[in-house]
């Protein structure tokens, strides 16, 4: 059978490959240790779980508007007002079935064929899928270990071409957990300001997750706010991965053209989790405050073991859940039966012969690292890392 042609433009995300991958090995009667999770491990907080129970009880069961209810946005934006300093309208904000949703509608309402879009790297595996669909071209801009997987504004400024349209990016960083301050920010920002054509798309998804002080946004600066898009969701923030809502709030005129793309695409996004979303935005945080805390603890005992593990060098990450190390120190290294050429080969070493599932660092558009999740329980943790040093051992 021929399909589109389409489909051969990305990949399959490596990420779900490799949930795939540990899923099957499990199912075979195998303990994998899960250290590829994209998702808290934790349940959705009762009063949000009352909240849904309530707007099934009420018959909140019918289409619902394209954009999302209206008291949901107005609500999104009071979030803003409240957490970021940001004004908007509820015209300005779409709300869809999850933030790679919201992505997907900012990508392929603005990106033309040949358009190139500038993200750096390393970068959530979606993000070049995206632009691929929308037949444009990705320029990556390489960040290093010695600056905290963090780009500098003379990058950018070398970066941009009369061609470049978009340049997209995530803050906290899913891989790395790099976070951006706002003297970082406003760097990148004063080189836009000399490039007005240029539009933003900043991912703030992990935004409550953070350990040190809170999450920057770009559209803070005034020249920015008009060629931002923000998008934003439940799921890290609020542990609902599984209801999917996801939110953009951008300038009108691309929040319509989302609006239009979404109608065609999804219509409204699931009714009952728009109610309880109302509850999650406007609710106190203390849940999610909770919760972070336990990342935070978590991420200390990382870093310790991995400072514990021959080779492997990393930056602390500031946000999300996930540690980043560069692993060529076992490049070139084997165990009499593999040979490991690169960290695709390292990821699938560790879950054949270690039994733990890692996200290789290639999907994320850095050749060197691999991505370890401390999105699950400390004793997982604890097990899993064992495994890693044990099977790293192994190779010479």
């Amino acid at each position: 059978m021929e399909l589109a042609a389409r489909l051969l433009l990305f990949n399959e995300p490596e990420t779900l490959r490799m949930a795939k991958l540990g899923r099957e090995l499990r199912a075979q009667g195998i303990d994998i240790v899960d250290l590829s999770l994209g998702e808290p491990d934790f349940d959705t907080p009762q009063h949000i779980k009352d909240a849904a129970k309530q707007a099934i009880d009420d018959n909140w069961s019918h289409y619902t508007p394209v954009a999302g209810y209206l008291d949901l946005r107005e609500a999104i934006c009071a979030k803003f007002s409240r957490d970021n300093g940001l004004s908007f309208t509820p015209d300005q904000i779409v709300v869809s079935t999850g933030a790679k949703h919201s992505l997907a509608n900012a990508v392929l309402s603005i990106i033309n064929k040949g358009d190139e879009v500038l993200i750096p790297t390393p970068f959530w595996v979606t993000y070049e899928a995206l632009v691929q669909l929308a037949e444009g071209t990705v320029i990556k801009i390489n960040s290093s270990l010695a600056n905290g997987y963090k780009i500098t504004a003379e990058q950018l400024e070398a970066a941009i071409t009369p061609k470049t349209r978009l340049f997209m990016f995530s803050s906290p960083c899913n891989p790395s957990g790099a976070v951006y301050s706002r003297e970082e920010l406003q760097g990148l920002a004063e080189v836009f300001r000399k490039h007005p054509n240029i539009l933003v798309i900043s991912d703030e998804i992990y935004e409550y997750i953070t350990y040190g002080g809170p999450a920057e946004s770009i559209a803070q600066f005034d020249w920015m706010k008009d060629r931002t898009i923000v998008v934003n969701g439940l799921s890290k923030g609020f542990a609902m991965t599984g209801w999917r809502l996801g939110y953009l709030a951008a300038p009108k005129e691309i929040a319509k053209a989302c609006e239009k793309l979404q109608g065609q695409f999804t219509s409204g996004t699931n009714a009952v989790t728009q109610r309880a979303a109302i509850v999650a935005l406007t609710a106190p945080l203390d849940a999610t405050k909770a919760m972070v805390a336990e990342f935070a603890r978590r991420r200390e005992r990382v870093l310790e073991l991995m400072r514990a593990i021959p080779g492997f060098e990393f930056a602390s990450p500031e946000g999300a859940f996930y540690a980043f190390p560069c692993v060529d120190h076992y490049f070139g290294k084997k165990d009499g039966e593999n040979v490991i050429s690169n960290a695709d080969d390292l990821a699938m070493y560790l879950l054949h012969k270690g039994h733990v599932s890692t996200v290789t660092g290639s999907a994320f558009g850095d050749k060197q690292c691999l991505r370890l999740s401390f999105a699950n329980s400390m004793e997982n943790i604890e097990k899993g890392f064992a495994r890693i040093k044990d099977a790293l051992a192994k190779l010479n």
